[in-house]
């Protein structure tokens, strides 16, 4: 039986792997950081070691029963890896769904407990949510997470020391397409991303998995990115030590 089993696992994989062709967008290569308390994203830090044309696929607020499935099968049927930035409070209610985004070779880093406005808040305050949002991540995934966006990208000096010294690496963003808004429609989104790929021509790509008219757009996003010929490229982390 235990034969049987890998054989049907071995034939899965070769049959998805066989489905990703020519048609799909794809993953055209993956960058691996080191885990350390460095800032990417030209809208507040350094860039990325991105060629023209290349973009990183990210997703803020998740993971959301209602949306996120739709982004993974979005993602799925394109052969399209992305990293996710979830909230503390969304995986201690939805642990399975964000193991999911990790077996579909997805990448995780966290995007605040609550997502406040930091800058409104005590350091006290600021560092009580980046602790209840690492516990949040370790309980779910056995790990450290490596990686953390901040919300609204308000940064405070507060929260940049904590997670340099955490060695957890700041994600900001080089565009986004405003995705926030309940009454966008999918051409409304696809003109923006457009527009954003038309101006930065690279970069780190902000969505948000919990938005409805995102994930429902995401299959026209990820055509648009495909007929402008944009390659994906896809973050990942060294292992936690």
């Amino acid at each position: 039986m235990r034969l049987i089993a890998l054989l049907l696992a071995a034939f899965a994989g070769t049959a998805s792997a066989a489905a990703c062709g020519p048609d799909q967008l794809n993953t055209e290569r993956t960058i691996t950081l080191k885990r350390e308390g460095a800032a990417y994203g030209t809208n507040q830090h350094a860039a990325l070691p991105l060629q023209p044309g290349e973009v990183v696929l990210t997703f803020d607020d998740g993971p959301s029963p209602e949306n996120t499935p739709l982004v993974l099968k979005a993602l799925a049927d394109q052969c399209a890896k992305a990293t996710f930035f979830l909230e503390g409070q969304h995986l201690r209610t939805s642990p399975d769904l964000a193991r999911r985004e990790i077996s579909e070779g997805h990448s995780v880093g966290i995007h605040s407990d609550t997502h406040p406005h930091l800058t409104q808040l005590s350091p006290e305050q600021q560092l009580d949510d980046l602790a209840r949002a690492r516990a949040a991540y370790k309980t779910v995934f056995g790990v450290e997470t490596p990686a953390y966006r901040f919300p609204f990208l308000e940064e405070t000096p507060t929260m940049l020391d904590a997670l340099k010294q955490a060695n957890i690496t700041v994600a900001s963003i080089d565009l986004g397409i405003n995705d926030w808004i309940p009454e966008d429609t999918t051409d409304i989104l696809a003109q923006r991303l457009n527009a954003s790929l038309d101006k930065a021509g690279r970069g780190i790509i902000l969505m948000h998995d919990a938005n409805g008219p995102t994930a429902k757009a995401l299959p026209t996003l990820l055509k648009v990115l495909k007929d402008k010929g944009y390659k994906v490229v896809h973050l990942e982390w060294e292992p936690a030590p």
